[in-house]
């Protein structure tokens, strides 16, 4: 018997080696969590954060985080904190961050407001507020590989009245380190309720699924959103670049999940078993990946016709081969996309509706992408490069190369960010700021 199990040792270690792509987690690592909530404001007490930050901080001890509270913190103590959280999160693990209180955006930058804050003009702001982005930068700078961040703070801006230029709500963030998810309590530009009883919808919403066992995060945050979509109208968003799973508890689900069956291996705290099975099947996967990839490289010499009699070959960019009527062929994925995409920011209707009267190369059938499609254009090989990661001879006419794909969720939809390489979920439909990009199977 002990040879056998240092034999599986032995093998697991082996695939470790093989696989170091592959996000794991070991059972004994560290959950560290900064929890902050202010509701002692001088322009107007709030009723719930504090309690939300008091019973988040609460929820996640028992949930095996080790957690700093602060509650109604001032400026320098929150961004005291906050160094402080991002050098503990150095030492690997799970790093999670929880605000409740006033949070605004300015010029789309989005600050959290400490107590005793003196904001007299919009100006002031970046000196007296705490930029929310410092959070992202100690995660990234720590690179501990898992973060979440959690912001319940999208109430109305108390300083609306001597500001130009703030929005309503929170701004949406463009780049947060990979192997971060990010929750808002709702949507960009809209406003959070702060609650009636001893909780904001949100976090009591919260709460109730992240105890549930065997739920994967995405699962949590989705039966977050259509509980209080039905009951209060407000519908929180996430962002996510998660690789892995992660679960706030492991076991075996009690309730139904809303959305697909979860997993069977928690993200943090999976059986070397399960895990070595897991990374076998990934191990096998990736080998027959690089075997199909030997093979494409020894058919690329052979091009494929183009897509219509009278359409040239004008280049080529390894898989990719660009035609005079402006379209590339996938020689991987036999997808056609067209060679630009829409040129502007438009919603997620106008997006669909775009491609499907797009008649590139004469063809009537070019559709939005779904996910899949969209994230085998990305090439993380150019990740010295700005802008969108994809092939030169696609062009994404943004630098942060949010581009929607078909999937959607009611008045919700999801996207793609080229430049970052991950997806983006619960995402309003109305928001134009995201381009198109058309395609269609080669025939």
């Amino acid at each position: 018997m002990g040879t056998l199990i240092a034999r599986s040792l032995l093998l697991f270690a082996f695939v470790l080696l093989l696989l170091p792509a592959i996000p794991t987690r070991a059972a004994g690592e560290q959950r560290l969590a900064l929890v902050i909530g202010n509701n002692q404001y001088d322009t107007g007490r709030l009723k719930n954060p504090v309690n939300d930050a008091t019973d988040m901080a609460a929820a996640l001890q028992r949930l095996g985080f080790t957690v700093v509270l602060k509650k109604n913190a001032r400026q320098r103590e929150m961004e005291e904190a906050i160094q402080d959280f991002g050098n503990r999160l150095k030492r690997g693990g799970v790093g999670l961050f929880y605000y409740a209180g006033h949070g605004i955006q300015v010029n789309g930058v989005n600050y959290l407001i400490p107590i005793k804050a003196a904001i007299n003009k919009e100006s002031d702001v970046k000196y007296e507020a705490v930029d929310a982005n410092r959070v992202l930068d100690e995660m990234g700078n720590a690179n501990n590989g898992l973060n979440i961040v959690i912001l319940d703070a999208c109430r109305d801006n108390p300083f609306a009245r001597s500001f130009r230029n703030a929005g309503r709500g929170l701004a949406i963030v463009s780049t947060a380190p990979a192997g971060t998810f990010i929750s808002y309590s709702t949507g960009p530009g809209q406003v959070a309720r702060d609650g009636a009883g001893r909780n904001s919808p949100y976090t009591a919403a919260l709460l109730q699924y992240m105890r549930e066992p065997g739920l994967p995060i995405e699962d949590v945050f989705k039966g977050v959103r259509q509980k209080l979509r039905k009951e209060t109208g407000q519908v929180p968003w996430e962002l996510s670049s998660l690789e892995g799973r992660f679960y706030f508890r492991s076991g075996t689900a009690t309730v139904a999940s809303p959305a697909a069956g979860p997993g069977s291996d928690s993200f943090a705290e999976q059986k070397d078993a399960d895990e070595g099975k897991e990374l076998l099947r990934q191990k096998a996967a990736l080998e027959e990946e690089r075997r199909k990839l030997e093979e494409e490289k020894k058919q690329l010499a052979m091009a494929r016709p183009p897509a219509s009699p009278v359409a040239k070959e004008i280049g080529r960019d390894g898989r990719f081969i660009a035609y005079s009527d402006g379209t590339v062929l996938d020689t991987k994925t036999n997808l056609m996309w067209a060679a630009k995409d829409n040129g502007k920011g438009v919603g997620w209707h106008e997006a669909k509706a775009y491609c499907e009267h797009y008649r590139g190369g004469g063809h009537t059938d070019w559709r939005l992408p779904n996910g899949r499609e969209l994230a085998s254009l990305y090439d993380p090989g150019k990740k010295d490069i700005p802008g969108a990661r994809v092939s030169d001879l696609i062009k994404i006419s943004t630098t942060h190369g949010w581009t929607w794909e078909v999937s959607d969720e009611g008045d919700r939809a999801a996207a793609f960010n080229f430049s970052e390489g991950r997806f983006g979920t619960g995402i309003p439909k109305s928001y134009d700021q995201y381009r198109a990009l058309p395609v269609r199977s080669a025939k």
